[in-house]
């Protein structure tokens, strides 16, 4: 999650149509993913009515044919407020060390709650080798092991 600043929010529209957008992210140690966006934003009213979305980080400098690596996410999200609201500034502002709440009055903040998360890191990993984990409140449990070759 270290790789880049920013992530990709993959999201749901009423209709039905997938809306991907990207914002800069921090998270916690549960994996849970804070940004800070616009509510009037099409990704924000998508996550208004319907809160499954995906999240995706990678360091896009990578080079074809070599070691790749990133994490997908998948779960829910939403607008936080009260406790959770401090919570993600917290995280937030810890990761990012030049965010100043001034300048951002009209944008809030949302809360990314995975429920699996899909790793690959042929750096560590063979190559094409992708590994599902479901998470939970306490731990990650392994759930399948999946090879391209």
């Amino acid at each position: 999650m270290n790789a880049s600043s920013l992530c990709a929010i993959a999201t749901v529209s009423p209709g039905g149509r997938a809306h991907i957008s990207h914002v800069y992210l921090a998270w916690d140690d549960a994996f849970h993913v804070y940004w800070i966006s616009d509510p009037d934003s099409l990704h924000s009213r998508n996550l208004a009515t319907n809160r499954s979305a995906a999240v995706t980080v990678y360091d896009s400098r990578q080079v074809w044919g070599r070691p790749d690596r990133g994490i997908h996410l998948f779960g829910t999200a939403r607008l936080v407020s009260g406790r959770q609201a401090a919570e993600a500034e917290r995280t937030y502002s810890r990761r990012f060390r030049d965010y100043d709440t001034t300048s951002l009055e009209s944008l809030r903040f949302y809360r990314f709650h995975p429920r699996t998360l899909q790793l690959f890191d042929e750096r560590s990993l063979d190559a094409g080798t992708l590994v599902t984990v479901k998470v939970t409140r306490d731990r990650m449990t392994w759930l399948r092991t999946e090879v391209w070759t």
